[in-house]
């Protein structure tokens, strides 16, 4: 087994690696917005997982190497909608209008699915919601 998985990591660990430098992170954003147009939220995606982790290693290295101002991700999801000009009834794929207006209040919290969905409608990192 260890052999085998060897084998494979050889190869995987070109791209599933933590990210060190610039060059790494634009090569591993590159993968995940190709992964992204061919995944969408299609959670079922034999890459779903793959799409997951890697999007984890972008969020560690943006922490890291572009600091956000400590803005929540209600504050976050506030000033897309405004520039949008959507209201809560407009986000339907975060529940009902009620439910995100308890979002953007801060009283219900993003979950994992929700803040993919929103990442990929507004294309931003998803690291911004957290």
């Amino acid at each position: 087994m260890i052999a085998s998985l060897s084998s494979l990591w050889s190869n995987l660990s070109k791209i599933l690696t933590v990210l060190h430098t610039e060059v790494q992170y634009q090569r591993a954003l590159k993968i995940f917005d190709g992964l992204v147009e061919v995944i969408g939220d299609n959670h079922t995606h034999p890459l779903s997982s793959f799409m997951e982790i890697l999007a984890m290693l972008l969020a560690n290295y943006e922490r890291e190497h572009y600091p956000m101002p400590n803005i929540s991700g209600e504050e976050i999801l506030q000033f897309l909608m405004e520039q949008n000009a959507l209201t809560p009834k407009d986000l339907p794929e975060l529940g009902n209008p009620s439910e995100v207006f308890e979002l953007l209040t801060g009283k219900r919290l993003l979950n994992t699915q929700q803040v993919r969905t929103l990442s990929e409608r507004f294309q931003v990192s998803p690291a911004l919601f957290f």
